[in-house]
């Protein structure tokens, strides 16, 4: 991916505020509904509690109803991917990136 052409921390603290909590509300979801990672697992793994897990499962915590633009929808995969796998890693800027590339600024 390539630098985005107006990367300033004020821009991405905006967008990270606004897409983070939806974003990770979904990653934690297809980590435990789709690669099949107990809730326990999955909040040692991200180094969040087991309540907080269990509220982004029963989509009380960081969901909405829209859907991903494909870009973050990607970004979204890599993470779960990378969760899973415990290799790699996804950044503040792969997601600014990706807003970029998806039209949200």
């Amino acid at each position: 991916m390539t630098e985005p052409p107006s990367c300033d921390i004020m821009r991405c603290e905006t967008l990270a505020r606004r897409l983070l909590p939806r974003m990770r509300a979904e990653m934690v979801y297809r980590l435990v509904s789709e690669r099949g990672i107990s809730q326990s697992e999955a909040s040692k793994r991200l180094g969040i509690s087991r309540a907080a897990v269990s509220q982004y499962m029963s989509r009380k915590r960081g969901f909405t109803r829209q859907d991903f633009p494909g870009e973050l929808n990607l970004v979204i995969e890599r993470w779960v991917s990378a969760v899973a796998s415990g290799e790699g890693t996804i950044t503040i800027c792969d997601v600014c990136r990706s807003a970029d590339l998806a039209g949200n600024r």
